[in-house]
């Protein structure tokens, strides 16, 4: 829960509406670096098989890493024979550099990217972008560590890669399975608010962008994939494992001091239009519980701790004090962060002054605790000591949750003026135009324009048909707006292809 009531740069998700355009929906990114051998076999295979499935207008955009081989050439003579295919030159290495470079100049509102290799199957391409199109994701990535994915590759890479996403799990707390997999997709507008708090320009750059996009709350959307190792890869392993070691350490950093906006990549509450109008929604108490009990029984074992530090040169009273102040301080600073959400420095100074007041109050309680047992018995003993300050603890903890959770970290959003509320659900959500076909529907356009279907060749007929919901209506209503679809079909061999 977030205690400032700013709804973020993104609006609601919203299916792409269906329609002609010159736009490609889909722009796939292939960064290269001296592939003269491979790029032109893995752009026709990809070239083949887009055309032949994909129900959408579609480019693939070669970024090439500062190649000193006819890398470039390559590129070049696939351009000037293949329409859909375009050639960038980065003067500078780095796969993260490429994909910020190109992601943030293309105009298609689903962008991808794969690596040049194809060592996942491209039966997955459809359902990889499928949840981006209709508006239910924003991001999605192949997962070779999915149960019903099917991966044939060494032991080593097989220890290193699972290894590396424990790592991930273990100090970043991600969620996703397969940080690494070269096979993603992400919506523009999310990109576009997204990339620039990504910083790595290389291999990490993956991972940073899940990792950050998870921490703000954003979907994402996994597809198992079958995947062939490539024998021949020059990617360096040590090397890289170095760098994505340095980039945790970085970025787990970042989000401890809670120095990255990540609010500016929420999204409102309600991705379905009919859900905007909803106030008054549950934050998440189940999951503030759980975190507060977790700091709360940290922070007892290091109050504990300091008392009986304390308490070797001074008094219980003032052995207490010290250590109820001390683990007081840390544990607002902790459920700050973890248990309410709240990042960055703003209000830091009010929420420990509100926590000193709370503190005051569990000081009294243990300290009335202390007195009662002190009166009962002359010299009681360490352990019954410890025993009264843990129950007094307990009957603390209650009530600092309930002070934190109504007055130190209040629900700002609750709060909010009808003007920012009518806000969110206007001006910072755009306008999509639908497939509908009466003319008030037809004077609206929305961010990425109307989105452009490619026509099936002629002579082919198709018998069966999926229809997709294509969004509200210019005036709030809902029209059954759909589009046709040519299904995929269930195989993609390539004659070219040695596997």
């Amino acid at each position: 829960m977030r205690t400032d009531s700013s709804p973020g740069t993104l609006p609601a998700r919203e299916h792409l509406p269906a329609g002609d355009a010159g736009t490609p929906v889909l722009d796939v990114v292939i960064p290269v670096y001296n592939e003269e051998k491979d790029l032109q076999p893995c752009v026709l295979r990809l070239h083949e098989h887009l055309k032949r499935t994909f129900p959408y207008a579609f480019r693939i955009t070669i970024a090439d890493n500062a190649s000193i081989d006819t890398t470039p050439q390559v590129a070049a003579r696939l351009e000037s024979e293949i329409p859909e295919v375009k050639s960038f030159r980065l003067e500078q290495k780095g796969r993260g550099r490429a994909l910020r470079t190109v992601w943030s100049a293309s105009d298609a509102p689903i962008l991808a990217y794969m690596d040049v290799d194809l060592s996942t199957d491209l039966n997955a391409l459809l359902p990889l972008v499928a949840p981006l199109i209709s508006g239910h994701s924003d991001l999605a990535i192949g997962s070779r560590l999915a149960r019903s994915s099917r991966v044939v590759r060494g032991a080593k890479r097989e220890f290193i890669s699972r290894t590396y996403n424990l790592i991930l799990r273990g100090s970043l707390q991600a969620r996703f399975s397969d940080a690494q997999c070269g096979f993603k997709a992400i919506r523009r507008d999310v990109a576009q608010a997204l990339l620039p708090l990504v910083e790595d320009t290389g291999w990490f750059f993956d991972t940073e962008m899940l990792v950050l996009a998870e921490r703000a709350g954003l979907r994402i959307h996994e597809v198992p994939v079958d995947w062939v190792d490539d024998p021949n890869s020059t990617v360096h392993i040590v090397k890289t494992a170095t760098e994505d070691l340095k980039g945790v350490w970085r970025v787990g950093k970042a989000l401890a001091s809670g120095s990255l906006p990540l609010d500016r990549v929420t999204r409102p509450f309600g991705d379905d239009p009919r859900d905007r109008d909803i106030k008054d929604v549950p934050k998440g108490l189940a999951r503030q519980l759980v975190g507060f009990c977790v700091v709360g029984g940290l922070s007892t074992l290091f109050y504990l701790v300091l008392y009986s530090a304390f308490r070797q040169f001074s008094g219980s009273q003032i052995a207490n004090a010290l250590a109820l102040l001390v683990s007081a301080v840390a544990n607002t600073a902790a459920n700050r962060r973890l248990t309410f959400g709240v990042r960055g420095r703003g209000g830091a100074v009010r929420h420990q002054a509100q926590g000193l007041v709370v503190f005051a109050i569990g000081l009294a309680l243990t300290s009335g605790s202390l007195a009662a047992l002190n009166a009962a018995s002359s010299n009681p003993a360490h352990s019954t000591e410890l025993a009264v300050l843990v129950a007094a603890n307990l009957a603390a903890t209650v009530l600092r949750f309930l002070l934190f959770r109504a007055w130190v970290f209040p629900d700002r959003g609750d709060g909010a003026d009808e003007s920012t509320l009518a806000a969110l659900n206007t001006s910072s959500s755009p306008t999509y135009s639908t497939a509908a076909t009466t003319p008030q529907h037809a004077q609206h356009h929305g961010a990425y324009g109307p989105l452009p279907m490619r026509q099936p060749q002629q002579g082919t007929s198709y018998d069966t048909t999926t229809q997709f919901r294509a969004g509200e209506a210019a005036d709030g209503t809902w029209r059954d707006a759909t589009m046709q679809l040519q299904p995929v079909r269930p195989h993609d061999t390539d004659p070219r292809d040695p596997r």
